[in-house]
This record gives C-alpha cells, sequence and structure tokens, in this order.
C-alpha cells in the first residue's frame, strides 16, 4: 500500500494546490472510549486542518479549488450555504487568505437565525466577507429555497461583471470532482499513518451532507484497495439519488488524479437514520453523543454534524453491526463553532 500511496501523492502534485491547511491533522486512540465500546477506536482530527481556530474538514476541498481559482486568475469567489455554514466561512477565511473578495449566500433554517450575529455568521463578518441572507419562508421544500438562493447568487454575479470583477461560483460545500480530491489524498493520508501505527481499519465514519467529503474518502479506499468500509452517517435527508451523485464525485476526482479506479452507487454507504429531526435541529442521540465525547475524551463535537455522526458510529456499534474488537476510525470534520450558534441549533445541550 505504501507504492500506491506514494503514487497517488505524486499524481496530486500536478494539480494546482493553495496551501492553506496543516497537515497531516492528528490520529490517535480513543483510550477510554475504545474500553468502554469494546472496539479500538481512533479519530482523525480534521477539526484541527486550520488555518484559523475554528478550521474543518472543508479546508482541504479548497485547497484545490482555490489553487484552481487563483491559477485561472479569479479575483471573487461566491458560494452557498445554510446561515452557519461551515464551507461558507471556510471559503471566506481561504480568500483572505489569498487576496480574494468572498461572497456568501446564505439561506437561514429558521426566522429567528436569520437575525442572529453568532458562530460561524459572526465569524464571517470579522472577516468581512460580503453576505446575503435569503428570507425565510417556513416550510418551503429545500429544492425551492436552493432555486431562490442560486438565483440571488447568479444576480450577485451578473452585478459584479458589470463592475469589472472576475467572480468563480463555487457549489454548496465544495462539492465538486476538484474539491473531491481533497479527500481522496485525505485518505491516503490516513492509511499513511495507520501503516505507521500499524493498523488496519475496518471501518471509517464520517458525517456526509453535499456528498463531497464522502465522495472522496470512497476514492481514496477504491484506489488504495485496503479493507476498511467507509461509512457516511447523513446530517439531512438527502436526495433518493445521493449515493449516485457522490460516486460521480468519487469518479470525476479519480480522473483528475489520473487514477483507474471507479466507483459505482453500491460503493456508497450511507446510513440515513440519525439526522432527525432535521438539518441544523439538535436530537436527544446527538446531544448524548457530544456529552459522551467530552466526557470521556475532553473532545468537543458539534451538534449539526459531528455529534449525529458519532451517534451512528455508537448505535452500529450497540447494535453489533461493527463486531467487538474491530477497529473504527471517526472523521472528526469539524464545526464546533456550532456549539455558540443559537439555542434553536445546540438544543439544551449545556443544561444537562
Amino acid at each position: 500500500m505504501k507504492d500506491r500511496i506514494e503514487q497517488m501523492q505524486t499524481k496530486a502534485q500536478a494539480l494546482p494546490r493553495a496551501r492553506l491547511g496543516f497537515f497531516p491533522t492528528p490520529l490517535h486512540r480513543l483510550d477510554r472510549l475504545s474500553e468502554q465500546l469494546g472496539v479500538n477506536l481512533y479519530i482523525k482530527r480534521d477539526d484541527l486542518t486550520g488555518m484559523n481556530l475554528f478550521g474543518g474538514n472543508k479546508i482541504r476541498k479548497l485547497e484545490y479549488l482555490m489553487g484552481d481559482i487563483v491559477r485561472q486568475g479569479y479575483d471573487t469567489v461566491l458560494t452557498y450555504g445554510a446561515v452557519q455554514s461551515n464551507h461558507a466561512m471556510q471559503t471566506a477565511t481561504a480568500c483572505r487568505r489569498l487576496g480574494l473578495h468572498p461572497v456568501l449566500c446564505l439561506n437561514p433554517c429558521s426566522e429567528r437565525d436569520a437575525r442572529n450575529v453568532r458562530a460561524n455568521l459572526l465569524l464571517n463578518r470579522i472577516l468581512g466577507a460580503e453576505v446575503h441572507v435569503l428570507d425565510y419562508v417556513p416550510d418551503e421544500p429545500e429544492a425551492q429555497m436552493k432555486r431562490r438562493r442560486q438565483a440571488l447568487g447568479r444576480a450577485r454575479m451578473d452585478e459584479l461583471a458589470r463592475e469589472g470583477r472576475r467572480c468563480c461560483e463555487l457549489p454548496s460545500g465544495g462539492a465538486s470532482a476538484m474539491g473531491s480530491v481533497g479527500y481522496v489524498m485525505g485518505y491516503a493520508e490516513l492509511m499513511a499513518q495507520c501503516l505507521a501505527l500499524r493498523i488496519a481499519p475496518d471501518y471509517v465514519f464520517s458525517a456526509t451532507g453535499t456528498g463531497g467529503t464522502l465522495g472522496g474518502m470512497v476514492g481514496g479506499h477504491l484506489a488504495l484497495g485496503d479493507r476498511a468500509r467507509v461509512i457516511g452517517i447523513a446530517d439531512s435527508p438527502l436526495d433518493d439519488d445521493y449515493e449516485q451523485q457522490s460516486a460521480d464525485l468519487c469518479n470525476g476526482a479519480l480522473a483528475l488524479l489520473g487514477s483507474d479506479a471507479r466507483a459505482t452507487a453500491a460503493d456508497i454507504h450511507v446510513d440515513r437514520g440519525y439526522y432527525a429531526p432535521g438539518y441544523e435541529q439538535p436530537s436527544d442521540i446527538g446531544t448524548r453523543a457530544i456529552h459522551l465525547m467530552a466526557r470521556q475524551e475532553g473532545l468537543m463535537l458539534d451538534p449539526v454534524y459531528t455529534g449525529k455522526a458519532f451517534a451512528g458510529l455508537l448505535d452500529w456499534v450497540r447494535q453489533g453491526k461493527v463486531k467487538p474488537g474491530s477497529t473504527v476510525v471517526f472523521w472528526h470534520t469539524g464545526g464546533v463553532s456550532a456549539l455558540f450558534a443559537d439555542r434553536e441549533i445546540t438544543g439544551p445541550i449545556g443544561e444537562a
């Protein structure tokens, strides 16, 4: 496997890349939880990717996305997300590092959410990002909201073009083939660390939303041919064809890296059973998982992504889907700034 990892690293060097994060991120064993759960549980600390204290998994994608943007000579970057989007905040951070102008088109998940300048929305304001927030429409279908959000973004791009700016549009979550390259390489980084520790994961768990992170991880797994099963825990009610969408992102990233490996929808394993009651809505199981990680290991998870993803991992272990003694990696994708968001997102997390 070492030779395959080195080959992937050599191929990645041919792609444009902006050096934004601090890699490799740590991988270490969670001793107390391992003993409690009866598995060998490790955590991949992509909450520590940088550049700032509130970094997270999107920096891996943004290194390749921003490298390509700089290569093409853009001076402005417009992207999308929810008001507390980690991707949007980290895009603004990357833009400031590279001297680009960040434009964020965001949707609130509640009427109150749109008015509270807290957590990531506060960080966006400190960064001086140009922020546009949609009007909140109760019970609006997600597809309709996304159409309104994109219309807002496209209108602003037209204005910027008339002002003489060169604006690049990034999809929500950085979900693109180039972005997923970051996680093909992130997975290779993980496996290099596992080789050094002389461990071979049976499972790798991660939160999944727009599909670029999961698609990249599966791409790395397929290219290396390791034995791990990569499991995405959904953070929202995903589309019925989500597995195919992620496979497409995976295959696009592998093609950019010159790999012959290819994914089908059957290679994308997603569990949709743990996001309820909804995206950016707290859950009892998520809160319990956050408390467990904090009180057993002194590490923080968040109520939107990693808390629910870790709740899924715990349930898989308790149901016996993960056999006792298995080696399991939990990929911490960051986002702990959500702990400082509105109560509608955090729930009663600090009251127990």
